[in-house]
């Protein structure tokens, strides 16, 4: 890699002491162009396309999945989603290359599509655990899954040799997602004393460091929810941030510690998995 600070990544990752934080953005690197979307504004322009919404929050998916839900019923937000994302995803090379660490204690991935579930299928030996909305699951904030989609408890899950954390839900298995701009409240309502967060997650993350790979931090729902997820961690992050970059997302890797990567994550991908060798050397 061209980083000065490169090394660090694959033996972290090796190692098991670094978390690889999976974004929305890892849907570029899928062979062929992911069939679901792949960016908030994508799918909120697929939800307005199938209801007239006003347009100044046409382009707001919060905002565009509270107004279906008002008046269109939650019932329709959980159909529209499930439709927009019921494709199955192909793993990138990146995403196998994660699910193959043999030493993966935990992976974040907060988008709703299957990839990462689908790169991780060959494993006996995982499990995951999603956010759930509190409109649908009243006073339960998060739900356990077997690497077969069964549910699980929280018990099975200090088991299992790697956990895959969806913080904002998934198609697979049972259709959660946070979405609205009321899913998104009672979360925020609670989450800076850190109760959405399951207590594996709080303690796997204890001492770890995060690899952050197809995130972007120009918005304050993201950076909170990684803010969050990262307490009490390592006090040494890492996140592949290409191109120019927002003052938010500038102050927000400053206040992290999260060191920037500036290369595209198709280059990160071929280099950490071996493609580029010989432009690595």
């Amino acid at each position: 890699m061209t980083h000065p600070l490169a090394a660090e990544i694959p033996a972290g990752l090796a190692a098991g002491t670094l978390i690889p934080y999976l974004g929305p953005g890892m849907l570029s690197l899928v062979p062929g162009g992911a069939p679901v979307p792949a960016t908030p504004e994508s799918l909120a322009a697929i939800l307005t396309g199938k209801v007239t919404v006003p347009h100044k929050i046409r382009t707001r998916l919060t905002q565009a999945a509270q107004f279906i839900e008002n008046f269109k019923h939650r019932k329709t937000v959980v159909a529209f989603m499930s439709e927009a994302f019921q494709a199955a995803v192909p793993p990138s090379a990146l995403h196998r290359h994660i699910a193959a660490l043999a030493k993966l204690p935990l992976v974040v991935d907060a988008w709703y599509d299957n990839a990462c579930q689908a790169a991780l299928t060959d494993r006996g030996d995982w499990g995951q655990v999603q956010g759930l909305s509190q409109s649908e699951h009243f006073g339960h904030w998060i739900g356990y899954y077997d690497g077969a989609g069964k549910p699980a408890t929280e018990a099975a899950a200090d088991l299992w040799s790697t956990l895959l954390y969806k913080p904002i839900g998934a198609v697979l298995p049972a259709n959660n997602y946070l979405v609205s701009d009321s899913d998104y409240v009672e979360v925020l309502t609670e989450i800076d004393i850190q109760t959405p967060v399951p207590a594996r997650v709080k303690e796997l993350r204890r001492g770890r460091g995060f690899l952050f790979l197809g995130c972007r931090f120009n918005d304050q729902l993201q950076r909170t929810f990684a803010r969050q997820i990262m307490k009490r961690s390592s006090d040494r992050h890492w996140a592949v941030l290409p191109g120019e970059l927002s003052r938010n997302e500038s102050r927000f890797l400053e206040e992290q510690n999260i060191t920037r990567i500036d290369m595209s994550l198709a280059d990160f991908e071929a280099t950490l998995t071996g493609q580029r060798l010989a432009e690595a050397a």
